[in-house]
């Protein structure tokens, strides 16, 4: 079974930055092998996902935070990262890592918030 652990999160203020990592446990291949993203979840709000990482290395973004967030993946370590520029309140949730089809059970996640 896939465990997968986010950490990293914090208080930052506005245009803080953060990076977040996701270490992926209990599985047979290297994470390289799947597409993988961050998600997040403000509160009263559904979990969006913001970043993915193909298993090739592409890349892309919402709009939310395209120019601000990069999601880069160390295969060796079998962790996904998610670094946070040019923070904003509205960035505020919690963030988590799955696959884009949220293959595995969900993590814990790690609480980012934003204050203005």
């Amino acid at each position: 079974q896939v465990q997968l652990v986010e950490s990293g999160g914090g208080l930052v203020q506005t245009g803080g930055s953060l990076r977040l990592s996701c270490a992926a446990s209990g599985m047979i291949f290297s994470i390289n092998a799947v597409d993988m993203g961050w998600y997040r979840q403000a509160p009263g709000k559904q979990r969006e996902l913001v970043a993915r990482i193909t298993s090739s290395g592409r890349t892309n973004y919402a709009d939310s935070v395209k120019g601000r967030f990069t999601i880069s993946r160390d295969n060796a370590k079998n962790t996904v990262y998610l670094q946070m520029n040019s923070l904003k309140p509205e960035d505020t949730a919690v963030y988590y890592c799955n696959t884009p089809t949220a293959t595995f059970f969900w993590g814990q996640g790690t609480q980012v918030t934003v204050s203005s």
